[in-house]
């Protein structure tokens, strides 16, 4: 994963499943979540709700509140960082289904809250039957 201001480089670490056979929810709130305004410069603040069904892999909580930090000095609108981080999620995890809702604080007195969603492509392999 990428900063694109700082050219760092964000490493989101993940462990295998210990339930990959099993459906469960994973959800994980970043209530002081941070992100610089592309206009201004100035801070927008937000809380980020992350949801997942894993599949093979699990997201490990430490290094994704290193990245999520990460956005304190990038700059973009709230589109943006809310589908970034989705994807980013979703390409270092490939889960079942995720979402990725931003519910930032009022800015110019409108309240902004962005949602994303992925869900995996359903399994299309057909049984060939026998003649």
């Amino acid at each position: 994963m990428k900063n694109t201001k700082n050219k760092e480089i964000v490493e989101i670490e993940i462990f295998p499943n210990p339930f990959p056979g099993r459906d469960y929810n994973i959800d994980m709130e970043c209530p002081e979540f941070t992100c610089l305004c592309p206009k201004t410069g100035q801070p927008d603040f937000g809380i980020l709700d992350i949801s997942y069904i894993p599949d093979k892999l699990c997201i490990e909580l430490k290094s994704l509140k290193i990245y999520l930090t990460s956005y304190r000095n990038e700059g973009g609108f709230h589109e943006k960082v809310v589908n970034d981080i989705l994807d980013d999620l979703v390409q270092i995890s490939t889960p079942r289904w995720m979402e990725v809702i931003g519910v930032f604080n009022v800015r110019g007195g409108i309240h902004t809250t962005v949602s994303a969603t992925y869900e995996a492509p359903k399994n299309s392999s057909k049984t060939k039957k026998k003649k």
